[in-house]
This record gives C-alpha cells, structure tokens and sequence, in this order.
C-alpha cells in the first residue's frame, strides 16, 4: 500500500520561506514520478511542480524561480522549497506520485497516490 505524508506546512509572512516534506513508502522510493499540487479554498487543484526518476524537473509557470521540488531517493522523501513566498500561494499542499519513471503532465487524474495535504497560510 502506497503511503504518503506530508508536513511543514504552516503560517508565513509574504517574502517568507517554508520547506515542505513528503515522506514516502518503501513502494515509491525509487524510478517513480513525485509530485506536489496544491488547492485553494474555492480553487480548482493546481500542478505545482514534479520530478522523474531521472531528476527531470517541471514547475507550474506561478512559482518558477521561487520554489525547488528535490527528492532523496535513499530515504524515499520529496522536498519542496517555498521562497518569496505570496499571499496567492496559500493553498492546502498535497504530495502525489504515480508509478511509472516519467512523469505525466501535472494534473491530478493521473496521479493516483496523494497524501493527505499540509496547509500553508502566505499573510500580506
């Protein structure tokens, strides 16, 4: 059974810096696809940035050159690093993977494993 659990989430002021964490099962700790989407309350789920087997990298048009998806493959664990942090970044923030060594294009439907989301409060 595939598990995934993030944290790090929490309250920030605008400019600030927050770490996400997504701690994965020994089942996607290697040559899987990790993820992280996010969702605003009223908004639809939005791709935020993902990563391949191989360390190929793809960000949401929003947040490049703010945010670093990495992975350590030892310890199965994906990191997201949040800087300049905006109001508009505030959203609950899910880890998902999916099963095959190259990613899909990020959208939720085809990522079928997500954890249960880690919130995240950007104040002006």
């Amino acid at each position: 059974q595939v598990r995934l659990v993030e944290s790090g989430g929490g309250s920030v002021q605008a400019g600030g810096s927050l770490r996400l964490t997504c701690e994965a099962s020994e089942y996607t700790r290697n040559h899987v696809c990790m993820s992280w989407f996010r969702q605003a309350p009223g908004k639809e789920r939005e791709g935020v940035a993902s990563s391949d087997s191989d360390g190929s990298i793809t960000y949401a048009d929003s947040v490049k050159g703010r945010f670093t998806i990495s992975k350590d493959n030892i310890k199965g664990t994906l990191y997201l690093q949040m800087n300049m942090l905006k109001p508009e970044d505030s959203a609950m923030y899910y880890c998902a993977t999916v099963s095959t060594s190259t990613c899909p294009d990020l959208e939720w439907n085809r990522f079928p494993f997500r954890g249960q989301g880690t919130r995240v409060t950007v104040s002006s």
